[in-house]
């Protein structure tokens, strides 16, 4: 198995009982799955006080608009980071 099968799960497909929470579906974009089937609606989900709606209200902000104070520091640095990874000739590309 390639390192690159172990994140790229292409052609998979995902049942859930409900539309994915925000992380959960960030993950599922990240792994490239081919399709999701689910149950309930997010609005089932918070129905029953299972509430997401706030994280994707937030999302749609501006960084500054945003309830959680939000400080970019140590760009310099770790912009560094980027760059070496950029350069690393033997990387797995996501």
């Amino acid at each position: 198995m390639r390192p690159s099968e172990y994140f790229d799960l292409s052609g998979c497909e995902i049942y859930a009982s409900c539309e994915p929470c925000p992380m959960c579906l960030a993950a599922i974009y990240w792994a490239r799955i081919g399709k999701l089937y689910y149950a309930n609606t997010c609005r089932d989900a918070a129905d029953i006080q299972f509430d997401d709606d706030l994280i994707y209200q937030e999302i749609a902000k501006p960084l500054n608009a945003r309830q959680l104070p939000m400080e970019q520091l140590g760009q310099d640095e770790a912009i560094t980071v980027f760059e070496e990874w950029m350069n690393k000739p033997d990387k797995i590309r996501y």
